[in-house]
């Protein structure tokens, strides 16, 4: 891959920093060195992406295809989740659940869709261990969903992809960020709100930079997202200047039952910087590294990302083991009002990764349907680009709704932020959080740092 743009620790641009008052909470705090002390003022940088870049990328792929919109259909939108309710990414579930029922309500709450109520039809996605997924898919298709929000697991998606493009039903992955997805030959169907890994691996190898890290190992199961994301990562930190040879690159089966070969290669390697590429296995990984003096306590700088940095790896792992460890998950400021209208529909939410990915993939898909005056699942899937670049801003529902309604072009910027989907039908631009724990392996709450980048 060519043309990535990566900041350094010292150049970073039009950074703007602002202070406010963190809140304890049972969620997120701690008492001693927890961010959540209730007296305790933190800065929040946000560090935009380059200008001139996002919607001017170029994709790898020469054409994409698009959407052949179907009969016009006035029934009423059903929306089905295939979200990991069980499985490897489990921890993911609550929070994505949340942010499809979030956003369903307030649709219907602004008239819900051609001025019918929107229905949700809830699925589990399971893992790549079970055939839960196309258990779902099935059970969902023949229920009459014109758009199914999901799956998590880049690998899960790709298990029912063809059935649900072939069915002309949209895929929505608020999760996914294989870079696979980019160029697959959906027929159109397929969505994500979830910035590819070619912009994460610049989020993470910036964050790896700005630290200092001159020799890196990284670990990465084998799966599409695990090597793709791994792959990124690798050309950025070699862009950023660390030379090939001080690079170590480890390949592993998530499902091993010990992970002490691995770990093993990494101690003789003796990086200062060690990325964690995978998902529920990482606890294993992570406790072996601490066995052996090289976790976050030991000095050395560890770093995970969207697939392990949750706290139910703190919950894992033994006491402290990950203070410090730092990583990168897409994530936007949403500020603490979103997050409780999230806890308004489940109030035992621990965690808000993809929260607002899903919430911005089922507004999306209600908006596209309202503009193509159509539910069918093509129609729809032919307007979603539509409706997130190139026409009037607008940030809510029923803001954008009553523009439709109006025959006006809309660009919808979700509560993740900007989103200008390219043709491919996923963010020209991704913000991701970089999220640290501290000494009770609870994430620091509020997150203190934000960084943007943009595809070339």
């Amino acid at each position: 891959m060519s043309g990535r743009h990566l900041m350094s620790g010292a150049v970073v641009a039009a950074v703007s920093v602002m202070t406010l008052a963190a809140c304890s909470s049972s969620d997120s705090g701690s008492s001693g060195e927890s961010s959540g002390a209730p007296s305790e003022s933190v800065s929040i940088e946000s560090t935009p992406a380059p200008a001139g870049l996002g919607l001017a990328q170029k994709l790898s792929c020469p054409s994409v295809e698009k959407a052949t919109p179907g009969p016009v259909s006035t029934a009423a939108l059903k929306v089905g989740t295939l979200l990991p309710a069980t499985g490897s990414l489990a921890f993911l579930g609550p929070p994505e659940f949340a942010g499809v029922k979030l956003a369903v309500k307030d649709i219907n709450d602004n008239g819900g869709v051609l001025n019918k109520p929107v229905e949700e039809v809830t699925g589990d996605s399971g893992d790549t261990t079970t055939d839960t997924a196309n258990a779902t898919v099935d059970r969902e298709i023949g229920a009459g969903t014109q758009v199914i929000i999901g799956a998590a697991s880049s690998s899960v998606s790709l298990k029912v992809i063809d059935k649900v493009a072939t069915a002309g039903v949209v895929m929505f992955s608020p999760a996914n960020t294989s870079d696979q997805f980019t160029c697959y030959r959906d027929k159109g169907q397929y969505f994500r709100t979830a910035p590819a890994d070619t912009l994460q691996g610049q989020a993470l190898a910036q964050t790896m930079a700005a630290d200092g890290v001159q020799r890196v190992s990284v670990l990465a199961l084998n799966d599409p997202y695990g090597t793709g994301l791994a792959a990124e990562a690798i050309s950025n930190l070699e862009a950023a200047g660390i030379p090939a040879d001080q690079i170590q690159k480890i390949i592993y089966d998530p499902n091993a039952q010990s992970f002490n070969a691995e770990v093993d290669q990494v101690k003789n390697f003796n990086p200062d910087g060690i990325a964690v590429i995978g998902f529920d296995e990482s606890a294993k990984i992570i406790t072996r590294m601490h066995e052996v003096g090289i976790g976050p306590t030991d000095g050395k700088s560890v770093y995970g990302v969207d697939g392990n940095m949750g706290n139910a790896l703190g919950k894992a792992v033994g006491a402290g083991v990950l203070k410090g460890m730092k990583g990168t998950t897409p994530l936007t400021n949403t500020g603490a009002e979103f997050e409780q209208r999230l806890k308004s529909v489940d109030p035992s939410l621990i965690d808000f990764n993809y929260g607002g990915e899903s919430y911005d993939a089922t507004v999306i898909s209600a908006l596209a349907a309202a503009q193509a005056k159509s539910t069918n699942g093509r129609a729809i899937a032919a307007q979603i680009n539509s409706v997130t670049s190139g026409g009037e801003k607008c940030t809510s529902y029923k803001a954008c709704l009553d523009l439709v309604n109006q025959g006006r072009d809309i660009d919808y910027d979700g509560v993740t932020g900007t989103l200008d989907f390219n043709e491919a039908g996923e963010p020209s631009i991704g913000s991701y959080g970089i999220l640290e724990f501290d000494g009770s392996n609870k994430l620091l709450s509020p997150v203190r740092k934000y960084v943007s980048v943009a595809g070339k």
